[in-house]
Protein backbone atom coordinates (compact mmCIF):
# COMPACT_ATOMS: atom_id res chain seq x y z
CA UNK A 1 0.00 0.00 0.00
CA UNK A 2 1.35 3.25 -1.27
CA UNK A 3 2.05 5.94 1.78
CA UNK A 4 -0.20 9.49 0.93
CA UNK A 5 -0.69 12.01 3.22
CA UNK A 6 -4.15 13.40 2.17
CA UNK A 7 -6.25 16.21 4.29
CA UNK A 8 -7.70 14.91 6.97
CA UNK A 9 -11.55 16.07 8.21
CA UNK A 10 -12.29 13.61 11.41
CA UNK A 11 -14.46 15.21 14.31
CA UNK A 12 -12.87 15.67 17.42
CA UNK A 13 -9.32 14.33 16.28
CA UNK A 14 -6.40 14.44 19.01
CA UNK A 15 -3.46 15.74 17.46
CA UNK A 16 -1.48 15.57 20.81
CA UNK A 17 -1.24 12.29 22.36
CA UNK A 18 1.01 10.56 24.32
CA UNK A 19 2.71 8.28 22.36
CA UNK A 20 3.86 4.38 22.76
CA UNK A 21 6.74 4.29 24.61
CA UNK A 22 7.60 2.07 27.35
CA UNK A 23 9.63 3.42 30.29
CA UNK A 24 13.17 2.04 29.76
CA UNK A 25 12.81 1.51 33.95
CA UNK A 26 9.74 -0.69 34.33
CA UNK A 27 11.02 -4.22 34.07
CA UNK A 28 9.36 -8.13 35.47
CA UNK A 29 11.14 -11.05 37.17
CA UNK A 30 9.99 -13.72 34.36
CA UNK A 31 12.38 -14.58 31.67
CA UNK A 32 9.68 -13.82 29.06
CA UNK A 33 6.44 -11.79 29.21
CA UNK A 34 4.07 -9.81 26.81
CA UNK A 35 1.35 -7.06 27.87
CA UNK A 36 -1.78 -5.90 25.59
CA UNK A 37 -4.70 -4.40 25.78
CA UNK A 38 -7.28 -6.64 24.11
CA UNK A 39 -9.42 -4.24 21.97
CA UNK A 40 -7.34 -2.61 19.96
CA UNK A 41 -4.41 -5.39 20.06
CA UNK A 42 -1.54 -3.06 21.06
CA UNK A 43 1.20 -3.70 22.76
CA UNK A 44 2.15 -1.83 25.81
CA UNK A 45 5.04 -3.96 27.11
CA UNK A 46 7.29 -7.27 25.82
CA UNK A 47 10.65 -8.82 26.61
CA UNK A 48 11.54 -11.86 24.66
CA UNK A 49 8.22 -12.10 23.59
CA UNK A 50 9.55 -14.17 20.53
CA UNK A 51 11.47 -16.42 22.75
CA UNK A 52 10.13 -20.05 22.16
CA UNK A 53 8.89 -21.67 25.36
CA UNK A 54 7.07 -24.89 26.37
CA UNK A 55 3.66 -23.36 27.41
CA UNK A 56 2.71 -26.07 30.17
CA UNK A 57 -1.14 -26.14 30.56
CA UNK A 58 -1.36 -22.29 29.16
CA UNK A 59 -1.71 -24.24 26.16
CA UNK A 60 -5.43 -25.44 27.01
CA UNK A 61 -6.55 -21.65 26.10
CA UNK A 62 -6.67 -23.13 22.31
CA UNK A 63 -8.75 -26.11 23.19
CA UNK A 64 -11.15 -23.91 25.13
CA UNK A 65 -10.90 -21.31 21.98
CA UNK A 66 -11.99 -24.19 19.52
CA UNK A 67 -14.55 -25.65 21.56
CA UNK A 68 -16.11 -22.11 22.42
CA UNK A 69 -16.12 -21.60 18.56
CA UNK A 70 -18.02 -24.47 17.95
CA UNK A 71 -20.60 -23.85 20.37
CA UNK A 72 -21.06 -20.62 18.76
CA UNK A 73 -21.45 -21.54 15.09
CA UNK A 74 -24.50 -24.03 16.74
CA UNK A 75 -22.21 -27.54 15.85
CA UNK A 76 -22.00 -28.46 19.51
CA UNK A 77 -23.72 -27.58 22.29
CA UNK A 78 -23.11 -27.05 26.30
CA UNK A 79 -25.87 -29.53 27.27
CA UNK A 80 -24.01 -32.58 24.82
CA UNK A 81 -22.63 -34.98 26.88
CA UNK A 82 -19.41 -36.74 25.78
CA UNK A 83 -17.87 -40.08 26.31
CA UNK A 84 -14.86 -40.73 27.92
CA UNK A 85 -12.37 -42.31 26.47
CA UNK A 86 -9.51 -44.39 28.20
CA UNK A 87 -7.09 -43.02 26.52
CA UNK A 88 -8.31 -39.29 28.01
CA UNK A 89 -9.07 -40.86 31.56
CA UNK A 90 -5.11 -42.13 31.48
CA UNK A 91 -3.90 -38.98 31.46
CA UNK A 92 -1.20 -37.56 34.07
CA UNK A 93 -0.52 -34.63 35.65
CA UNK A 94 -3.53 -31.97 36.70
CA UNK A 95 -6.66 -34.06 36.54
CA UNK A 96 -10.30 -34.71 37.72
CA UNK A 97 -9.76 -38.30 37.30
CA UNK A 98 -12.83 -38.87 34.64
CA UNK A 99 -13.80 -42.57 34.36
CA UNK A 100 -13.98 -44.56 31.16
CA UNK A 101 -17.32 -44.97 29.24
CA UNK A 102 -18.97 -42.63 31.34
CA UNK A 103 -20.48 -39.28 29.86
CA UNK A 104 -20.18 -36.04 31.12
CA UNK A 105 -21.59 -32.95 29.86
CA UNK A 106 -19.41 -30.64 27.58
CA UNK A 107 -20.25 -27.99 30.47
CA UNK A 108 -18.54 -29.26 32.67
CA UNK A 109 -15.47 -30.35 30.92
CA UNK A 110 -15.26 -27.02 29.60
CA UNK A 111 -15.14 -25.89 33.67
CA UNK A 112 -13.00 -28.31 34.36
CA UNK A 113 -10.18 -27.45 31.69
CA UNK A 114 -10.75 -23.49 32.57
CA UNK A 115 -10.91 -23.68 36.56
CA UNK A 116 -8.52 -26.25 37.48
CA UNK A 117 -6.70 -27.60 34.08
CA UNK A 118 -8.02 -31.09 33.54
CA UNK A 119 -5.57 -33.02 31.36
CA UNK A 120 -8.14 -35.44 31.22
CA UNK A 121 -11.09 -33.29 29.94
CA UNK A 122 -9.38 -30.95 27.38
CA UNK A 123 -8.71 -35.09 25.80
CA UNK A 124 -12.24 -36.11 26.51
CA UNK A 125 -13.03 -32.44 24.62
CA UNK A 126 -10.91 -32.75 22.05
CA UNK A 127 -11.68 -36.02 20.74
CA UNK A 128 -15.47 -35.22 21.11
CA UNK A 129 -14.89 -32.33 18.57
CA UNK A 130 -12.28 -33.73 16.48
CA UNK A 131 -13.35 -37.63 16.57
CA UNK A 132 -10.11 -38.43 16.99
CA UNK A 133 -6.92 -36.73 19.59
CA UNK A 134 -4.44 -36.48 16.74
CA UNK A 135 -7.44 -34.81 14.60
CA UNK A 136 -7.71 -32.31 17.61
CA UNK A 137 -4.02 -31.40 17.31
CA UNK A 138 -3.88 -30.79 13.83
CA UNK A 139 -6.76 -28.64 13.85
CA UNK A 140 -5.58 -26.75 17.22
CA UNK A 141 -2.07 -25.90 14.67
CA UNK A 142 -4.28 -25.05 11.71
CA UNK A 143 -5.74 -22.16 14.04
CA UNK A 144 -2.53 -21.46 15.53
CA UNK A 145 -2.14 -20.60 11.77
CA UNK A 146 -5.44 -18.95 11.44
CA UNK A 147 -4.36 -16.40 13.94
CA UNK A 148 -0.68 -15.63 13.03
CA UNK A 149 0.82 -17.98 16.04
CA UNK A 150 3.86 -18.18 13.48
CA UNK A 151 5.71 -19.74 16.42
CA UNK A 152 3.53 -21.90 17.94
CA UNK A 153 3.49 -25.77 17.50
CA UNK A 154 1.16 -28.01 19.49
CA UNK A 155 1.60 -31.23 19.93
CA UNK A 156 -0.95 -31.88 22.54
CA UNK A 157 -4.04 -30.21 23.78
CA UNK A 158 -2.53 -30.72 27.96
CA UNK A 159 0.72 -28.84 27.90
CA UNK A 160 3.01 -31.92 28.92
CA UNK A 161 6.38 -31.81 27.80
CA UNK A 162 7.12 -32.59 24.30
CA UNK A 163 10.04 -31.02 22.57
CA UNK A 164 7.70 -30.62 19.71
CA UNK A 165 5.29 -28.63 22.06
CA UNK A 166 6.05 -24.76 21.97
CA UNK A 167 4.92 -21.30 22.03
CA UNK A 168 5.76 -17.23 22.84
CA UNK A 169 4.44 -15.03 24.95
CA UNK A 170 3.44 -13.16 21.87
CA UNK A 171 1.25 -15.69 20.28
CA UNK A 172 -0.24 -16.52 23.43
CA UNK A 173 -1.52 -13.12 23.96
CA UNK A 174 -3.01 -13.49 20.73
CA UNK A 175 -4.70 -16.75 21.34
CA UNK A 176 -5.62 -15.31 25.13
CA UNK A 177 -7.27 -12.31 23.29
CA UNK A 178 -9.75 -14.24 21.51
CA UNK A 179 -10.52 -16.23 24.48
CA UNK A 180 -11.08 -13.54 26.19
CA UNK A 181 -13.74 -12.26 23.92
CA UNK A 182 -16.49 -15.16 25.20
CA UNK A 183 -18.04 -13.93 28.46
CA UNK A 184 -18.84 -17.26 29.08
CA UNK A 185 -15.02 -18.56 29.74
CA UNK A 186 -14.37 -14.90 31.71
CA UNK A 187 -17.34 -16.06 33.86
CA UNK A 188 -16.06 -19.61 34.67
CA UNK A 189 -12.30 -18.25 34.97
CA UNK A 190 -13.43 -16.52 37.89
CA UNK A 191 -14.83 -19.11 39.95
CA UNK A 192 -12.81 -20.11 42.77
CA UNK A 193 -13.94 -23.38 43.49
CA UNK A 194 -17.26 -25.41 43.02
CA UNK A 195 -18.43 -28.67 42.67
CA UNK A 196 -19.57 -31.05 39.97
CA UNK A 197 -21.38 -34.16 39.41
CA UNK A 198 -19.81 -36.76 37.34
CA UNK A 199 -21.73 -39.81 36.91
CA UNK A 200 -19.70 -41.98 39.50
CA UNK A 201 -19.30 -39.37 42.34
CA UNK A 202 -18.51 -35.36 42.80
CA UNK A 203 -15.46 -33.72 42.16
CA UNK A 204 -14.30 -30.79 43.42
CA UNK A 205 -13.20 -28.14 41.08
CA UNK A 206 -10.44 -25.48 42.51
CA UNK A 207 -8.82 -22.84 40.79
CA UNK A 208 -5.70 -23.06 39.75
CA UNK A 209 -5.16 -19.12 39.49
CA UNK A 210 -5.08 -17.88 42.85
CA UNK A 211 -4.81 -14.43 41.40
CA UNK A 212 -8.60 -13.99 41.24
CA UNK A 213 -8.68 -13.67 44.92
CA UNK A 214 -6.19 -11.57 45.28
CA UNK A 215 -6.50 -8.92 41.94
CA UNK A 216 -9.95 -7.58 42.02
CA UNK A 217 -10.48 -6.58 38.37
CA UNK A 218 -8.98 -10.23 37.07
CA UNK A 219 -11.25 -12.78 35.56
CA UNK A 220 -8.86 -15.08 34.00
CA UNK A 221 -7.17 -16.67 32.33
CA UNK A 222 -4.99 -19.67 32.54
CA UNK A 223 -2.29 -20.99 34.34
CA UNK A 224 0.48 -23.24 33.22
CA UNK A 225 3.27 -25.37 35.14
CA UNK A 226 5.80 -28.21 34.61
CA UNK A 227 9.56 -28.21 35.59
CA UNK A 228 10.24 -26.94 32.39
CA UNK A 229 8.50 -24.25 31.86
CA UNK A 230 8.84 -22.95 34.97
CA UNK A 231 5.47 -21.12 35.90
CA UNK A 232 3.54 -19.66 33.37
CA UNK A 233 0.49 -17.40 33.23
CA UNK A 234 -1.68 -16.18 31.09
CA UNK A 235 -4.19 -13.18 32.67
CA UNK A 236 -6.78 -10.96 31.88
CA UNK A 237 -8.44 -8.09 33.95
CA UNK A 238 -10.73 -5.20 32.96
CA UNK A 239 -10.76 -1.36 34.54
CA UNK A 240 -13.39 0.88 32.99
CA UNK A 241 -13.36 0.29 28.98
CA UNK A 242 -9.78 -1.23 29.71
CA UNK A 243 -9.39 -4.69 28.96
CA UNK A 244 -5.85 -5.66 29.44
CA UNK A 245 -3.67 -9.02 28.45
CA UNK A 246 -0.59 -10.50 29.57
CA UNK A 247 1.20 -13.48 29.48
CA UNK A 248 4.53 -14.37 31.84
CA UNK A 249 6.42 -17.29 30.95
CA UNK A 250 9.61 -19.20 32.60
CA UNK A 251 8.79 -17.75 36.33
CA UNK A 252 10.97 -19.81 39.17
CA UNK A 253 8.43 -19.38 41.45
CA UNK A 254 4.69 -19.51 41.89
CA UNK A 255 5.09 -16.03 43.82
CA UNK A 256 7.63 -14.58 41.06
CA UNK A 257 4.89 -15.55 38.10
CA UNK A 258 1.39 -13.90 40.55
CA UNK A 259 4.06 -10.82 41.44
CA UNK A 260 5.22 -10.28 37.70
CA UNK A 261 1.85 -10.27 36.40
CA UNK A 262 0.62 -8.23 38.94
CA UNK A 263 2.92 -5.40 38.04
CA UNK A 264 2.19 -6.14 34.40
CA UNK A 265 -0.85 -5.10 34.61
CA UNK A 266 -0.37 -2.45 37.21
CA UNK A 267 1.43 -0.79 35.18
CA UNK A 268 -1.03 -1.26 31.71
CA UNK A 269 -3.58 0.50 34.23
CA UNK A 270 -1.48 3.22 35.90
CA UNK A 271 0.49 4.05 32.63
CA UNK A 272 -2.14 4.06 29.77
CA UNK A 273 -5.17 5.55 29.02
CA UNK A 274 -7.30 5.07 25.80
CA UNK A 275 -8.27 7.49 23.68
CA UNK A 276 -10.27 8.07 20.30
CA UNK A 277 -8.77 9.10 17.87
CA UNK A 278 -11.82 8.47 15.24
CA UNK A 279 -15.22 7.69 15.06
CA UNK A 280 -17.42 5.01 12.72
CA UNK A 281 -18.50 7.56 9.44
CA UNK A 282 -15.86 10.02 10.24
CA UNK A 283 -15.31 11.84 6.66
CA UNK A 284 -12.04 11.73 4.82
CA UNK A 285 -11.62 14.14 2.37
CA UNK A 286 -9.65 14.77 -1.04
CA UNK A 287 -8.74 10.92 -1.53
CA UNK A 288 -7.58 10.54 -5.07
CA UNK A 289 -9.78 7.96 -7.18
CA UNK A 290 -8.38 7.43 -11.12
CA UNK A 291 -11.25 8.19 -13.93
CA UNK A 292 -13.23 9.08 -11.40
CA UNK A 293 -16.27 11.45 -12.17
CA UNK A 294 -14.66 13.86 -9.64
CA UNK A 295 -10.99 13.03 -9.80
CA UNK A 296 -11.74 12.91 -5.74
CA UNK A 297 -13.69 11.27 -3.24
CA UNK A 298 -14.92 11.66 0.09
CA UNK A 299 -14.26 8.03 2.62
CA UNK A 300 -15.25 7.28 5.63
CA UNK A 301 -13.77 5.39 8.44
CA UNK A 302 -15.19 1.99 8.64
CA UNK A 303 -15.32 1.61 12.39
CA UNK A 304 -13.99 3.68 15.70
CA UNK A 305 -10.38 3.79 16.44
CA UNK A 306 -8.81 4.00 19.52
CA UNK A 307 -5.37 3.96 20.94
CA UNK A 308 -3.61 3.35 24.53
CA UNK A 309 -1.44 6.64 25.31
CA UNK A 310 1.46 7.10 27.81
CA UNK A 311 0.73 9.31 30.03
CA UNK A 312 3.39 11.59 30.93
CA UNK A 313 5.33 11.39 27.30
CA UNK A 314 3.32 13.47 25.62
CA UNK A 315 4.55 14.53 21.80
CA UNK A 316 2.47 14.83 18.41
CA UNK A 317 2.21 11.66 16.66
CA UNK A 318 1.15 11.53 12.84
CA UNK A 319 -1.65 10.62 11.14
CA UNK A 320 -1.74 9.60 7.77
CA UNK A 321 -4.67 8.16 4.86
CA UNK A 322 -2.54 5.51 3.19
CA UNK A 323 -4.21 5.00 -0.42
CA UNK A 324 -4.27 1.89 -2.18
CA UNK A 325 -2.20 1.69 -5.02
CA UNK A 326 -4.14 1.85 -8.46
CA UNK A 327 -7.25 2.74 -6.80
CA UNK A 328 -9.51 3.41 -10.16
CA UNK A 329 -13.12 3.99 -10.35
CA UNK A 330 -15.81 2.57 -10.38
CA UNK A 331 -15.90 1.45 -6.76
CA UNK A 332 -18.68 0.04 -5.07
CA UNK A 333 -20.33 1.76 -1.54
CA UNK A 334 -18.00 0.37 1.04
CA UNK A 335 -15.20 -0.53 -0.97
CA UNK A 336 -12.13 0.15 0.44
CA UNK A 337 -10.26 3.26 -0.45
CA UNK A 338 -7.03 2.62 1.90
CA UNK A 339 -6.43 3.39 5.78
CA UNK A 340 -6.16 5.87 8.20
CA UNK A 341 -3.15 4.68 10.29
CA UNK A 342 -1.65 6.56 13.51
CA UNK A 343 2.39 6.43 13.49
CA UNK A 344 4.53 7.04 16.69
CA UNK A 345 7.53 7.82 14.28
CA UNK A 346 8.10 5.51 11.73
CA UNK A 347 6.01 2.56 14.17
CA UNK A 348 2.40 1.86 13.40
CA UNK A 349 0.33 2.20 16.30
CA UNK A 350 -3.21 1.44 14.71
CA UNK A 351 -5.23 1.72 11.63
CA UNK A 352 -8.16 0.94 10.52
CA UNK A 353 -10.05 1.16 6.74
CA UNK A 354 -11.20 3.88 4.86
CA UNK A 355 -14.41 3.08 2.79
CA UNK A 356 -16.22 4.57 -0.18
CA UNK A 357 -19.29 5.93 1.80
CA UNK A 358 -21.18 6.26 -1.48
CA UNK A 359 -20.88 4.29 -4.79
CA UNK A 360 -17.77 6.20 -6.74
CA UNK A 361 -18.91 6.55 -10.49
CA UNK A 362 -16.52 6.18 -13.30
CA UNK A 363 -16.25 9.50 -15.81
CA UNK A 364 -17.66 9.25 -18.92
CA UNK A 365 -15.47 8.55 -22.39
CA UNK A 366 -15.19 11.96 -23.41
CA UNK A 367 -14.28 13.38 -19.98
CA UNK A 368 -11.47 10.38 -19.53
CA UNK A 369 -10.40 11.43 -23.33
CA UNK A 370 -10.44 15.26 -22.41
CA UNK A 371 -8.16 13.98 -19.26
CA UNK A 372 -5.90 12.18 -20.77
CA UNK A 373 -5.63 14.89 -23.65
CA UNK A 374 -5.01 17.70 -21.45
CA UNK A 375 -1.88 15.68 -19.23
CA UNK A 376 -0.67 14.64 -22.55
CA UNK A 377 0.00 18.52 -23.58
CA UNK A 378 0.85 19.70 -20.03
CA UNK A 379 4.01 16.72 -20.14
CA UNK A 380 4.99 18.00 -23.39
CA UNK A 381 5.52 22.00 -21.64
CA UNK A 382 6.81 20.59 -18.72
Amino acid sequence: MKRKLITISIISILFSLAILTPAAAFDVATDSAILLEAETGQVLFSKNADRKLPPASVTKIMPLLIAMEKVEEGSISLDDQVTISRYAESMGGSQIFLAANTQVSLEKLLKAVTIASGNDASVAIGEYIAGTYSNFIAMMNDKAEELGMDSTNFANSTGLPDPNHYSTARDISIMARELAKYPQVLEWASIWTETIQLPDREAMLVNTNSLINKYPSMDGLKTGHTQEAGFCLASTAKKGDTRLISVVLQGDTLQEREESTIRLLDYGFNAFSKRQIAAAGDQIQNIPVAESSDKVAVGKVAENLFVMVQKGQEREISQEVEVKEDLKAPIEKGGVLGKLTVYSGEEVISSVDVIAGQEIERANIVTRLWRTTINFVQGIFS
